[in-house]
């Protein structure tokens, strides 16, 4: 069994193989979902930022996250996924179309652990896209990590429960993801609830299909357009 040490060193050493992959400063990335980007300043999410998915358990919020991941690392650069709660499940992923070559999973032990690994795979140009599930984020590390997330270029992406809301945040993007009966499946309203340069207030509904993770566009059975949220 590998010491910690020699992990480390082991992960390293991939990443360097696979830093020829560019980030284009301003780049955007399509969400994997079309009607969601058009509710995005410039079609998408900006490489170099950080992605706020906001909802609870069983709303959709992760794999709404590993679908804009997997669109982040189309050009072949390394998806990190730190995995504190222990959630991620790599054959979905792999289902979804995720590069399991081109994947490394990080299990950190306790809260500290998580925040040095998500911060040092932010900074690392080889990665395109992070993904975590952080439980509490104060002021510091989250600009640490908006810091990092320039630095390395890629695309950071936060699935966190709906009380975030109330806290602070150096995101690009803030979706909250809330889960609502479906005929099919699951169906799945995001919300923008902020974005620089757009407007936030927006929303979009899909059904999430449980068994194959389709997405079927509601607006295509209730509603032709996306819809301002109530209130808004």
């Amino acid at each position: 069994m590998l010491s910690q040490r020699e992990l480390v060193d082991r992960l390293q050493t991939r990443l360097r193989r696979m830093e020829g992959a560019h980030h284009v400063q301003g780049k955007r990335i399509t969400t994997g979902i079309e009607t969601l980007d058009r509710l995005l300043p410039g079609g998408g999410l900006p490489l170099g930022t950080l992605a706020e998915w906001l909802g609870e358990p069983g709303s959709g919020a992760g794999s709404l996250a590993l679908l804009a991941a997997r669109e982040a690392c189309r050009e072949g650069g390394a998806l990190v996924v730190v995995d504190r709660p222990r959630c991620f499940y790599p054959p979905a992923a792999d289902a979804m179309g995720i590069d399991l070559e081109n994947l490394i999973v990080v299990r950190p032990q306790d809260q500290a652990d998580e925040r040095w690994a998500v911060h040092q795979a932010l900074s690392c140009p080889a990665v395109d896209a992070v993904l975590c599930w952080p439980e509490k984020l104060d002021d510091r590390t989250f600009r640490r990590w908006q810091l990092a997330a320039e630095k390395g270029g890629g695309l950071g992406l936060l699935v966190r429960p709906e009380q975030a809301l109330a806290g602070p945040t150096w995101s690009e993007v803030r979706l909250q993801v809330r889960a609502v009966p479906g005929s099919i499946g699951r169906r799945v309203c995001v919300e923008v609830i902020g974005c620089r340069g757009g407007r936030g207030g927006e929303s979009v509904e899909w059904e999430l299909d449980d068994a194959t993770d389709a997405l079927h566009l509601a607006s295509r059975l209730d509603d032709p357009a996306p819809r301002r949220a109530a209130g808004a």
